[in-house]
């Protein structure tokens, strides 16, 4: 999610909201560190509502030293923002996030709030490595005030034009609540269109 707020009141509210489903049905919580904007909002509620060990920020040093600048005393709190590990790259990001989730128990996901070009190059990610076969992990966008209606219109776009085999035009699912969110995460089903590959001999 994005590290903005958004112009519209509704993006942050959804954050909150996401976060009252966690915790409603006991979901942690692994993101990118931030504590600004969509990322500050989901990790700071989540917190307050599950305690520090409900959230797992994963961050590249170059941000941590930004995300500083704005925290009190320079540091970012546990207690409020949840445990933080710092990491090299914004590779080892994306590769210790998803691990993470790969490794969840079953409903585990990938979730998109609202976000600029970062949140979409690793969603877009993580629906390509679905794809591929590497994990088999739902991947929902929360759709807040029809932000997400342009990617989804361009998934049927694909999949009318040959990019994109019609079972793996499910492999985005769209939510318009937090509650949706995690019910598409636990009844999410596997695309039989996607390759067959053997990744872990690769």
């Amino acid at each position: 999610c994005g590290a903005s707020p958004g112009t519209s009141p509704t993006h942050l509210a959804a954050a909150r909201s996401l976060a009252h489903a966690f915790h409603a049905h006991s979901i942690t919580l692994v993101y990118g560190g931030g504590t600004q904007g969509l990322m500050g909002e989901i990790a700071r509620t989540l917190v307050s509502l599950s305690g520090p060990t409900s959230v797992h920020g994963v961050i590249p040093e170059a941000l941590l030293s930004v995300e500083q600048q704005n925290a009190p005393n320079r540091q970012i709190a546990e207690g409020t923002y949840g445990r933080m590990t710092t990491v090299k790259d914004m590779h080892s990001r994306k590769n210790l996030m998803a691990k993470e989730v790969i490794e969840g128990g079953p409903g585990s996901g990938f979730v998109a709030l609202s976000g600029g070009y970062g949140t979409l190059e690793e969603l877009m990610e993580m629906v390509t490595w679905n794809q591929l076969g590497i994990h088999g992990k739902g991947v929902v966008v929360f759709n807040v005030e029809g932000y997400y209606d342009g990617l989804i219109a361009w998934v049927r776009t694909a999949v009318s034009k040959g990019f994109i085999a019609p079972g793996n035009a499910g492999i985005l699912v769209e939510a318009l609540d937090a509650e949706e969110v995690v019910r598409q995460l636990r009844e999410y089903r596997v695309s039989e269109d996607r390759f067959q590959l053997e990744w872990s001999q690769n």
